[in-house]
């Protein structure tokens, strides 16, 4: 079974440019966790999930370091700070979303998808067509997908 046979095609999104509480609202109207970012074009440029608003409320972790004659020796990457910075103040969706996202094909298979979910530990997935968003699957779609069978 192809993942374009079960996957939802009305898919709710939202751009870079909206604000954060665009979103909260947005999730919790539609009872979901999570949405992609696309562009102007429809392409997906990121996704924002309830884990990245709640990373909001988590408590900011200094890296480790030490000191040597008056210079401090970073243990971790000091850009890490930065990062979670950005992510804690953002007002924008841009500012909070995971822009590294995983995608699949809308010819992809049901067994593929599951497989890609389960590995990469996420909760739902973009499904593209030549690289636009065509539609979402979340593994509730592919546990009631399973069930019909």
């Amino acid at each position: 079974m192809k993942i374009k046979e079960i996957m939802t095609r009305n898919v709710i999104t939202v751009k870079k440019d909206d604000k954060i509480e665009n979103v909260v609202k947005i999730l919790l109207e539609n009872n979901i966790s999570g949405l992609p970012v696309v562009d102007e074009e429809n392409f997906v440029i990121g996704i924002i999930t309830e884990g990245d608003l709640i990373y909001r409320s988590k408590k900011l972790q200094i890296p480790s370091y030490f000191t040597i004659l008056d210079s401090y020796i970073f243990l971790e990457n000091p850009n890490i700070i930065k990062e979670q910075m950005r992510k804690m103040v953002g007002y924008k969706v841009e500012d909070v979303m995971t822009d590294v996202v995983i995608v699949a094909n809308e010819d992809d298979s049901v067994e593929e998808v599951a497989t890609i979910i389960t590995n990469r530990k996420v909760n739902r997935l973009p499904i593209v067509k030549d690289d636009k968003l065509v539609g979402i699957v979340s593994r509730r779609d592919i546990i009631k997908a399973y069930a019909k069978e």
